[in-house]
């Protein structure tokens, strides 16, 4: 007889782990028991030593289907001659321990609960916080480990008798399910217009509501969504209006994939992570037949779609015959999703006609994340519901350090690396606006507190000495007293591109919007070679002036203006715009005159490689979009008109020497489809044209980097890296020349993964610190 302790970590907890430890020992005729000890799961357990290795490797192959096992590890600890245990039990948790495993995300509903939910004469027959062991919330509604239902939102509604029986029921696949509810006992929704309206079936009249075009907030399971008929263009014009979101697009939600077929083009790998108990967003093609209302996804070839994923979402369906319901997050823009009832029923007055509410608490927002694919490669947009908090792998970097790692300003997530596991946080947002400042460092408490970080040794940010998250930083500095290091922004985007590939040094193409470079100028459109603790900045994209400074960023004829400005005369530059672009230019001709001035004096100007300027540059000259009014919108207003243009016209690719450094002529691109442009051209096929030319040109800088180091990696990383056309061009390019090249697919190519690779190089650098 032999006797072990095996302690598993990963997402163990609340995923149904113990009761199937529990099975799988009974099965084998193995005595002894298993609990939640602190952050692991701890097994001891008594039989014959062949025995108890072929139970731990079935630990390993046959665990529950959301959960995840990191290790197995077995100690031997005594050859006892007969049982000190009666069978095998399930004991209750235990907080005296500090391991690493992680809560689950939360989880589409399954569809056994599905079932249970469509079955008339079932006890939860239509009840909308259906939940079971393989299914439901998790992150939002857990307040501190062990994961236990009184550590949850889930703590003030007692178990009924039925439902303790299946949650006491080993065998039962709601046994310790924290979630687990029936009508009698759990949560209730509620229908609210100017005051509760009484209704036997409130989700059935909310749906009936839209239906006849009015707007619904409606809460779910991590924060609140704005929900309307895509049939109809009035409410949505409506919802614009009083958002503000005049052209940003929504996204939508459909019952299922037979329907989305009906107006989107779903690929086999798009249908799998549409399926998936993940459940994002995921970004499609619209289909020939598209006929949703255009106010879905203004002037966009594409249109984010998501499944139900919560049992109340499948059944606002069941009482509609509309393909989709618009589902966008229901806050201001810049602000954190509501999530208590009062401040729904408050701040959305006047935007929202109608409220479908819950009495569960929302413990931690977290807003629905958005992938696309890229020629069959996926990529995350924002990685948030469906993923956070599972983490990063960082055994081979550092299993001792705490890292503290705060991200940039806007598109904001913080990273915290504990133990060898970096947990990124889910999508913060924009730091400047205080209600998310204020949502930052409450999530950072949180997942301080649920991870039982007590103490960091290093807290990172971003290069940025104005950014609020820079200065946060060193308020964290001097809590913990520990170094604060700042991490140049490119640099950030190719350490977390490494970590995704396991490399240790590519060359970089870092496109975006813009980064704070080490020179205090905004970078954007870098060549960089990184061995993740270091960077050297190789290439570049031409340096232009920013006439106005973020005036150019909102009107991008500014931009356009400063890069024509070389080309041509005072007198025609003016002529240009007053003929063609004036009303791009909110105060006119005077407008125009004073930008002229600007860069003819050198005065109010700030300089940008920025790959997204020039996107915006294009696309403004080529009238496509002259305001952004929602992040990206010039440069994802290119990519749809050039999805149904051709490729036809040659437009030149010239890589000059300026400074020492490889870069790219963005001028004579941008003056080569103005001059066709102004011949009658095709606007379509030109701007199909010009994205491939700023593509092959970022791609030849970054090969002539890969030669100059000897290097065969090269990879993309950024928010340019979301527009198909480019990243296939420049990973046709690469590796036409015999190079290898990467993509983000576990992490984000925008911002959003910008603290997970401020952490890589935290953690390096530390241990070099170390040697």
């Amino acid at each position: 007889m032999k006797k072990a302790r095996i302690l598993v970590q990963g997402i163990v907890q609340g995923v149904g782990f113990r009761p199937n430890v529990y099975r799988l020992a009974n099965a084998r005729k193995l005595n002894g028991y298993v609990r939640n000890l602190g952050n692991v799961v701890e097994i001891i357990v008594e039989g014959s030593e062949d025995n108890i290795k072929s139970f731990s490797n079935e630990i390993k192959t046959k665990k529950p289907p959301i959960s995840k096992v990191d290790s197995v590890k077995i100690d031997w600890l005594d050859d006892g001659s007969s049982s000190r245990f009666n069978g095998f039990q399930i004991l209750e948790s235990s907080s005296n321990f500090s391991g690493s495993s992680v809560i689950p995300p939360d989880v589409a509903t399954c569809n056994s609960c599905l079932d249970e939910v469509m079955k008339n004469g079932d006890r939860r027959f239509q009840y909308p916080f259906i939940a079971c062991t393989d299914c439901g919330p998790r992150f939002t509604v857990i307040s501190s480990v062990p994961y236990d239902r009184e550590r949850t939102s889930m703590d003030v509604f007692p178990l009924c008798s039925d439902c303790k029986k299946e949650y006491e029921d080993p065998e039962d696949r709601r046994y310790h399910a924290e979630a687990s509810c029936c009508p009698i006992c759990g949560p209730e929704v509620s229908l609210y217009g100017e005051e509760k309206i009484n209704s036997d079936n409130p989700i059935k009249e909310a749906a009936n509501l839209l239906d006849e075009g009015y707007i619904l907030a409606m809460k779910g399971i991590g924060g609140t969504h704005l929900v309307a008929n895509t049939l109809d263009d009035l409410p949505l014009i409506n919802m614009r209006d009083k958002l503000g979101r005049m052209n940003q697009p929504f996204a939508c939600m459909s019952p299922n994939i037979k329907t989305i077929r009906s107006f989107a083009e779903v690929t086999d790998y798009e249908e799998d992570i549409l399926l998936s108990n993940n459940r994002p967003i995921v970004i499609l093609k619209k289909n020939k037949d598209y006929y949703l209302s255009p106010q879905v996804a203004p002037e966009l070839h594409n249109l984010g779609v998501m499944l139900p994923y919560s049992a109340l979402h499948h059944l606002l369906f069941t009482y509609t015959d509309s393909p989709a319901y618009i589902m966008t997050s229901a806050n201001m823009p810049g602000e954190p999703m509501l999530t208590k009832n009062k401040e729904i029923l408050s701040k959305l007055e006047g935007v929202a006609d109608y409220f479908l509410l819950h009495n569960r608490k929302i413990i931690n927002r977290c807003d629905d994340s958005v992938v696309r694919f890229r020629g069959g490669d996926l990529a995350f947009i924002r990685r948030s519901r469906g993923y956070v908090p599972e983490p990063y792998d960082f055994s081979k970097i550092n299993t001792d350090l705490n890292v503290l790692a705060l991200g940039p300003e806007i598109d904001v997530t913080f990273s915290l690396l504990k133990e060898g596991k970096c947990y990124v946080s889910q999508h913060i947002g924009d730091t400047t606006k205080y209600e998310t400042f204020l949502y930052l460092q409450k999530a950072i408490e949180y997942m301080m507190g649920i991870t039982r970080t007590d103490n960091v040794d290093v807290v990172t940010c971003d290069l940025h000495p104005q950014f609020f998250t820079t200065k946060l930083a060193q308020e964290f500095g001097e809590k913990f007293q520990c170094p604060v290091w700042k991490v140049q922004h490119h640099h950030a985007h190719a350490a977390a591109l490494s970590l995704d590939w396991g490399v240790e040094e590519l060359i970089c193409i870092a496109a975006d919007g813009v980064g704070y470079g080490a020179d205090g100028n905004a970078w954007g459109g870098e060549i960089l070679y990184s061995n993740r603790t270091e960077y050297e900045r190789i290439g570049s994209l031409m340096p232009h002036y920013m006439p106005g400074g973020d005036l150019t960023t909102r009107y991008p004829a500014r931009m356009m203006m400063a890069m024509l400005y070389h080309y041509y005369e005072e007198d025609e530059l003016l002529e240009l715009m007053k003929s063609d672009y004036l009303n791009y230019f909110p105060h006119g001709i005077k407008e125009v005159e004073i930008v002229v001035d600007q860069l003819k004096r050198n005065f109010n100007l700030t300089s940008t490689t920025s790959t997204g300027r020039v996107l915006d540059a294009l696309a403004a000259s080529l009238e496509i979009c002259g305001e952004r009014t929602y992040e990206g919108e010039c440069a994802m207003k290119l990519e749809s008109a050039a999805y149904y243009g051709e490729d036809r016209f040659d437009i030149p690719v010239e890589i000059t020497q300026q400074d020492g450094m490889d870069v790219l002529d963005t001028s004579k691109i941008l003056l080569s489809v103005l001059e066709k442009k102004l011949e009658g051209e095709n606007v379509k096929d030109l701007a199909c044209s010009a994205q491939r030319a700023v593509s092959e040109g970022l791609a030849e800088l970054a090969i002539l980097a890969a030669d100059k180091i000897g290097i065969n990696n090269i990879g993309g990383s950024g928010g340019v890296f979301y527009n198909e056309a480019i990243s296939m061009t420049i990973k046709n390019v690469v590796e036409n020349a015999g190079f290898r090249f990467l993509q983000h697919r576990n992490s984000c190519a925008g911002d959003g993964s910008v603290s997970l690779g401020q952490a890589v190089v935290a953690a390096l650098k530390f241990n070099e610190k170390l040697k």
